[in-house]
């Protein structure tokens, strides 16, 4: 009985890709424009039930992005081509990035090898997880209220810095300020630093590689902000196949999702400066966080989100 349930699962698997195979090859001879290419879009990832959580967050807007980048076309303008006719080197490149949407579930942002924070842009592969921090927010208004003056800031520290996104929006908030990204993975850093050049910041943003404060000394920051890992592990067992793509080291941080948490808790006084803040972000642990820590003042910052993803502390507060 168990052969035939496993066997049944692997034919049904096997006629769904090759209906898509089929869809796929029927819209290379049948669509013609941008319209034509971005209903198809739509249609294919609703049928297919894609999951967003990496920029877009519905099929509308992720076939339109994918669509408008393929095309080398401006991402904010897309009325004005709809009824453009493609060219077959054109239409097949937007099949071919639909289908592998659809096919692998790789989020747009490893196809396209872009991600955008606001108004910037930072390249990012599977080396690093894609861009999506809410201290994003909070850095394009530089840390207000909680940084009286940003001008005198002028050490900052990113832990976890991945692909370097924070660390360079930290570098253009605080403009007197030298910059610390750091992070575990080398591969992540080699993202970092390309960012970091893009955006000619060689001379204020420094990479290290460190687990958390572990090769940092006796080094001291106005600001430590962290995007630290912070998925419980029953909930990395449960993430869609999306979030496979990304490095699981990046995501994963203990059976409740606090182990990295707790240490740079543990840690951050001794290297934040008098008067010096923590800003870190723990997703959905606030509850989890409290019970294990009833005696730190945590303050929750409001984001796009809420107020119970991102904390701060001062360095009085942790010591």
């Amino acid at each position: 009985m168990a052969a035939a349930v496993v066997m049944a699962v692997v034919m049904a698997a096997e006629a769904e890709t090759e209906m898509g195979a089929a869809c796929f090859s029927d819209a290379r001879t049948t669509l013609q424009t941008v319209r034509d290419c971005l209903r198809f879009g739509v249609s294919r990832f609703n049928e297919a039930k894609i999951f967003f959580g990496h920029g877009s967050d519905n099929a509308y807007d992720e076939a339109a992005y994918l669509i408008l980048h393929t095309l080398h076309l401006p991402l904010d303008r897309l009325d004005p081509f709809l009824d453009a006719t493609l060219t077959q080197t054109e239409l097949y490149e937007v099949l071919n990035i639909i289908e592998k949407r659809v096919e692998h579930r790789t989020p747009a942002a490893y196809l396209t090898h872009e991600a955008w924070l606001g108004d910037l842009r930072f390249y990012v592969d599977e080396r690093v997880i894609v861009p999506r921090s809410f201290i994003a927010e909070l850095l394009r208004e530089q840390l207000a209220p909680w940084v009286d003056n940003p001008e005198d800031v002028t050490h900052v520290l990113d832990l976890c810095t991945g692909s370097g996104c924070l660390a360079i929006l930290a570098a253009l908030a605080f403009p007197n300020a030298e910059v610390d990204a750091a992070d575990l993975s080398a591969d992540a850093l080699a993202v970092a630093q390309r960012n970091i050049t893009d955006y000619a910041l060689e001379d204020r943003v420094h990479l290290l590689e460190s687990d958390l404060f572990a090769k940092l000394g006796g080094r001291q920051y106005n600001i430590i902000i962290s995007n630290p890992p912070y998925v419980a592990a029953s909930a990395m067992a449960a993430l869609p196949q999306e979030y496979r793509h990304e490095p699981q080291l990046a995501l994963g941080s203990g059976a409740d999702g606090l182990d990295a948490t707790r240490k740079i808790l543990q840690q951050a006084a001794a290297h934040l400066t008098p008067g010096g803040i923590l800003i870190v972000e723990i997703g959905h642990n606030l509850a989890a966080l409290e019970a294990a820590y009833p005696d730190l003042p945590f303050t929750w910052l409001d984001v796009a989100a809420g107020d119970e993803f991102v904390f701060l502390l001062r360095r009085e507060d942790l010591a």
